[in-house]
């Protein structure tokens, strides 16, 4: 049975519009699930285990974790208008550029604009996230640094574009685009103002912003996170077991893990190993909501343990 791809995700999620984008480069057709920003998710913890970040991306009983796996699953399963029309390896390797370095600078540039306003809860939301204090006065301080740093790094890209190129490898939309993009879409919508002063200085990067932008969604509607629970409960997991001869733990299949991110919203979840190579490990675990699922997660950036 052929499943729809169910997006949990909320819109002010960066990490989110990531895989929107891509889902609208490909013109797939995906339901889009609402999801909190922070903890409790009644209706997803059943799924992943407890997975803090966003987005999630559902296939019927398999649930892949991070904007990096999901979007190398949609290449996988889709790869008729790839995002990485130049090579598989080094667009993924960017990410890690983007997602940590670029996005540290500029959720501190964000938070220490607008800090004060965000509500407590979210504040303590955070703080377990992190495990470190949500500091808004840090923030603030850290912001003549970050300032600089935002951009440093904004200037790469706009060298980038220095040719008058419409997108950052050529004339199509990649993955580079897709990476780069996030954190001015963030700022952008978050704090519009700072992001035009910011922005002055790169009317190429503000011009390649709208080319971005106007890729769109592909066509989504909307699905109940109830029903989504039905769906996963209803379908069997496409995963199968496979062995991975090089893992450096002489992990296999079988064998009881745990699987956490490395950087921040490190809760382990636990499950047994049903594939794994270079890029993905694959979970097997159960939920009396959901019953036996399949959860992905990338391996670069994750760590694996046995449990």
């Amino acid at each position: 049975m052929v499943h729809e791809i169910i997006l949990h995700n909320f819109a002010s999620s960066p990490f989110s519009e990531k895989v929107r984008l891509v889902l609208g480069i490909k013109g797939l057709s995906w339901r889009w699930s609402e999801i909190p920003s922070m903890l409790p998710k009644p209706d997803l913890t059943p799924m992943t285990g407890g997975y803090r970040k966003t987005p999630v991306m559902q296939i019927g009983a398999d649930i892949f974790c991070d904007s990096q796996l999901i979007i190398r699953e949609l290449e996988r399963r889709f790869p008729a208008t790839s995002v990485t029309p130049h090579g598989q390896g080094l667009p993924y390797g960017l990410g890690f550029w983007t997602d940590r370095v670029l996005f540290m600078a500029t959720v501190t540039l964000i938070f220490g604009e607008i800090g004060h306003m965000v509500p407590e809860d979210f504040k303590k939301d955070r703080e377990a996230m992190s495990g470190g204090a949500f500091s808004v006065d840090a923030m603030k301080r850290a912001t003549p640094a970050m300032r600089d740093q935002w951009r440093a790094h904004a200037g790469f890209i706009a060298e980038q574009l220095s040719d008058h190129r419409s997108f950052l490898e050529g004339g199509k939309p990649t993955l580079a685009d897709i990476n780069c993009y996030m954190n001015f879409w963030f700022i952008k919508n978050a704090v519009p103002q700072t992001a035009a002063n910011l922005l002055k200085e790169f009317p190429l990067i503000e011009a390649w912003c709208g080319r971005v932008k106007a890729i769109g969604h592909g066509l989504h509607t909307s699905i109940d996170s109830k029903e989504a629970l039905r769906i996963a409960k209803e379908a069997t997991p496409d995963a199968k077991r496979a062995d991975d001869p090089f893992d450096p733990q002489g992990l296999k299949p079988g064998d009881n893990v745990k699987v956490g991110a490395d950087d921040y919203g490190k809760d382990q979840i636990a499950g047994e190993i049903v594939f794994g190579n270079a890029h993905e490990i694959a979970i097997l675990r159960s939920d009396p909501s959901v019953g036996d699922v399949v959860v992905h997660f990338p391996r670069a950036g994750f760590t694996v343990t046995p449990s």
